[in-house]
């Protein structure tokens, strides 16, 4: 997996993919609709599988499990960004019709950071075997976290960060169209979409930090790792578009999420003890999102109903 010319090609291929997306797809910002968000999030999908099925014939059966566990355990924690996303973008009141900039820009960034924390990663690894149970640690003890979210919500409008961007950088107060910056009085200012942009890029870096250990759990193989993290983040302005109206409904999403964090954790903890098969691994995570779904979707229904019937009682004329 080491030669050159195999990430070359990869790379390339990324960057065909998102310069077709940018430069035909998305030429001119609009407003993405569910059905074109739905079909390109399959497109994604369908795109990551037909490599998975090359990694089976090219590298056999074990790396092809490896690559699948890596992607679905990727993905499942990107839709933790997406919360997020959704928070931004309502808290700054972001045009539905520039938001796919925004998610493609921060989804570039997102692959280049995610790029050097993974070589990052494989080097200290494959040069200090025990920072993997720093990494175990790490995953046990945010995993735990994460099931017990912060109760108050921390307005995100005033990030330190922002803070002090808006000290070194004029702002300016509206949008300007799809523009990040803009020249205004000889000089560059920059917009409130280039704040969102930011935010973004810094939210995926936090993110990335929990799930690349994550991964590392499944392979060490910096190529795995590597092409796993960026199908799953190639699908993430898609999955976005289609999961942002309804991404509320999924109450247990982040509790399967901690269980899925916590579990790969303890698998790296025990790694000299007793190695979890990747099949076994794969199996708990599957189980785990669709009993999370399933018993969220069933959540939302009852509510729905007993939401209705509130409405029947109060429609219902009283009598004297």
């Amino acid at each position: 997996m080491d030669s050159l010319w195999i990430w070359i090609g990869f790379n390339a291929f990324v960057l065909a993919m998102l310069a077709l997306d940018l430069g035909v797809f998305h030429r001119k910002s609009h407003a993405v609709s569910f059905k074109e968000a739905l079909t390109w999030s399959g497109v994604w999908v369908a795109l990551a599988m037909v490599f998975n099925v090359g990694l089976y014939y090219w590298m056999g059966p074990e790396p092809a499990l490896e690559f699948f566990t890596g992607y679905l355990i990727e993905k499942s924690l990107s839709v933790d960004n997406i919360f997020v996303f959704v928070l931004i973008f309502s808290a700054f009141s972001v045009p539905a019709i520039y938001q796919h900039r925004v998610l493609f820009w921060g989804v570039l960034g997102a692959l280049v950071m995610r790029g050097i924390l993974i070589f990052v990663g494989a080097a200290l690894l494959k040069e200090f075997h025990w920072i993997i149970y720093i990494f175990g640690a790490f995953l046990v003890f945010t995993g735990i976290k994460m099931a017990f979210p912060e109760k108050e919500e921390k307005d995100i409008t005033q990030n330190p960060l922002l803070k002090w961007v808006r000290r070194l950088i004029p702002v300016t107060d509206n949008y300007v169209e799809d523009r990040f910056f803009i020249r205004r009085a000889g000089q560059w200012v920059a917009t409130p979409l280039f704040l969102v942009l930011l935010l973004v890029e810094t939210t995926d870096l936090i993110f990335a930090v929990d799930s690349i250990p994550a991964i590392f759990a499944v392979t060490t193989d910096p190529f795995i790792v590597y092409t796993s993290n960026v199908f799953a983040i190639l699908g993430l302005r898609s999955l976005y578009f289609v999961l942002a109206g309804v991404v509320g409904k999924f109450h247990y999403l982040k509790l399967a999420l901690s269980v899925i964090l916590t579990f790969v954790g303890t698998k790296m903890l025990l790694i000299d003890i007793f190695k979890i098969p990747i099949a076994v691994s794969l199996l708990v995570i599957v189980s785990v999102l669709a009993v999370a779904v399933v018993a969220s979707i069933v959540r939302a229904r009852l509510l729905d109903k007993e939401r209705e019937r509130q409405e029947r009682e109060l429609a219902l004329p009283r009598r004297e």
